[in-house]
């Protein structure tokens, strides 16, 4: 019988078998290598368009808060030279407005027959006294006074009879509500 000796190819076919999986294991980690390379750059080149991106917003950012301070500083003046119009309104209604009320109260006092003593005014609230011919001179003073615009009520706060030189006339004290008076609130 022949003997045929297989070891040889045995081994060279091993051998071809390592050579083949030594390849096929080298191409893989160069596969995998160029695939981390490409991976990195494409991330470095990402990670540079957000930086510029950044600084282009970063930029952008800065000429917008010149703006906004500016808008800031206009608006500030804004509310300043609208407070200094409403002092000016106010100082202009309380420059017409006790000129306005005496002028309203002197065309409700009935002629010759009623004379003010005092009249005071503080925080819209107005005190009258004075004295009058009778009660019912009293009475149509106080209804022209509740006629006039600046005045909104009109309460006596007494009335007495007093007998000067013979005549017989009366003495009144009256508060009024203006139209400046601020009720305060609790």
């Amino acid at each position: 019988m022949i003997r045929i000796n297989l070891l040889p190819f045995r081994a060279a076919r091993k051998r071809e078998n390592i050579k083949r999986q030594i390849t096929i294991y080298c191409l893989s980690v160069a596969l995998f290598l160029v695939g981390m390379v490409y991976l990195f750059m494409f991330l470095n080149s990402r990670i540079a368009e957000a930086k510029n991106e950044q600084a282009r917003l970063n930029a952008e950012l800065k000429k917008y808060e010149e703006t906004i301070k500016l808008i800031n500083q206009l608006d500030r003046e804004i509310k300043l030279i609208e407070e200094k119009l409403e002092v000016i309104n106010t100082l202009e209604k309380g420059k017409t407005g006790p000129v306005r009320l005496l002028d309203e109260i002197a065309m409700a006092v009935p002629k010759d027959d009623l004379w003010l003593d005092t009249l005071t005014e503080s925080q819209g609230m107005l005190q009258l006294r004075g004295t009058a011919r009778n009660n019912e001179t009293v009475a149509d003073f106080m209804v022209n006074l509740e006629k006039t615009v600046s005045i909104k009520a009109v309460d006596l706060v007494s009335i007495q009879s007093v007998t000067q030189e013979g005549y017989n006339l009366a003495k009144f004290s009256l508060n009024c509500t203006t139209y400046a008076h601020n009720p305060q609130k609790p």
